[in-house]
């Protein structure tokens, strides 16, 4: 027997999550695809000239790393999201995500100023 809902509590409907889960995994997808562009796309910056071309590889790959991981994160977020039945859920999911990202955001912008500032580019 399933017990009712705390008072105050706002249920999300199944079908709901089960809508925005599909819709997450159709973002996932595309941005699949995006993904693999962007890194044909920073393939074909190696055939260009040598010198200026270490340091903007380096920049670009970094830029693709740290996207790929932030989406990543932001699917993972989104399929708690949808799974979450509860606002109070849904709230707790949102503080957690967002004082990750911080942390997160805020290393990323240290690696990239030291990726840029590198001589020579960024050697993998």
């Amino acid at each position: 027997m399933s017990t009712p809902p705390n008072p105050g509590s706002y249920e999300i409907p199944s079908e709901m999550r089960d809508f925005a889960e599909k819709s997450v995994d159709q973002a996932r997808k595309a941005f699949d695809s995006f993904l693999d562009a962007a890194y044909k796309a920073s393939n074909a910056i190696e055939t260009q000239t040598a010198s200026a071309q270490d340091n903007m590889r380096a920049v670009a790959g970094a830029a693709v790393s740290f996207a790929e991981q932030n989406m990543a994160a932001s699917f993972n977020y989104a399929q708690k999201l949808v799974r979450a039945s509860t606002v109070e859920e849904v709230l707790k999911i949102q503080t957690e995500f967002a004082k990750a990202q911080i942390e997160t955001l805020t290393k990323q912008v240290q690696e990239m100023g030291a990726v840029a500032g590198r001589k020579g580019g960024f050697k993998s």
